[in-house]
């Protein structure tokens, strides 16, 4: 390993390194940060310099391969629960905000609704947790918004599907935060204005565990789930 700081350390020098200063509790920490040095923070500048499809296909392979989705939105309906109006019209703000040139956003908006089949088979365990807040937060209108909210209420009944809404006046264990998704134990994806931050190290991956288990004792289930979103719809029926 050279000591000019141009050539990453390897995964061997890491084990080597940590055995000789009896650190060895740092290995699996370190080697994943190794393996994933490239990835850990991508600007969504660079991410969508040949347009936004290109990630909604990406997403794909990490969906066929997880068994277990733990997902936080805070102030948008997760994008796999999205209707096509609505993803559309998220679309249209990420080809704004981001100045795409390529807009490709009929495409982007067909991947991202390709990640739905996931929904429907095997057996993939989805635990999603949204704030009240992204009920309200409104894409396209109010007919926009009530079909969306419809859909959710739709997929709510998929037997592998658990959706809970935390009340705008819930008290939390622990703050908000950013909206991140967790695909099993070994990838989190953590979603910023300037980039999409991936987190591999076990330790940092237990700390989003424990925060989610935290958010999910404020969510209510069920009915009550769905009292929420039935609020939000006679919301939207009255802003027509």
């Amino acid at each position: 390993m050279e000591q000019n700081g141009k050539q990453n350390a390897s995964e061997d020098d890491i084990r080597v390194w940590c055995e000789r200063t009896r650190n060895q509790e740092h290995i699996g920490d370190l080697i994943a940060t190794v393996r994933h040095i490239e990835e850990l923070w991508m600007e969504w500048r660079r991410l969508f310099q040949n347009g936004a499809a290109s990630r909604q296909q990406k997403s794909l392979p990490v969906y066929a391969r997880t068994k277990i989705f733990r997902i936080w939105h805070p102030t948008v309906i997760w994008g796999t629960l999205q209707t096509a109006e609505y993803s559309a019209e998220v679309f249209k703000q990420v080809v704004q905000l981001y100045e795409i040139t390529n807009d490709d956003s009929d495409a982007a908006v067909a991947k991202r609704l390709e990640r739905q089949k996931f929904l429907y088979s095997g057996n993939r365990i989805f635990d999603v947790l949204l704030a009240e807040q992204a009920l309200y937060t409104t894409f396209g209108g109010p007919d926009v918004m009530k079909a969306q909210l419809d859909r959710l209420l739709a997929v709510m009944r998929l037997p592998r599907l658990s959706v809970g809404i935390i009340p705008r006046d819930a008290r939390l264990a622990v703050w908000p935060g950013n909206s991140f998704s967790m695909f099993d134990d070994k990838l989190v994806l953590v979603e910023t204005y300037s980039a999409e931050i991936s987190v591999t190290q076990p330790k940092e991956i237990e700390l989003y565990a424990k925060a989610f288990a935290l958010l999910r004792q404020s969510a209510v289930y069920g009915q009550p789930a769905r009292a929420l979103i039935l609020s939000a719809v006679q919301h939207f029926d009255r802003a027509r």
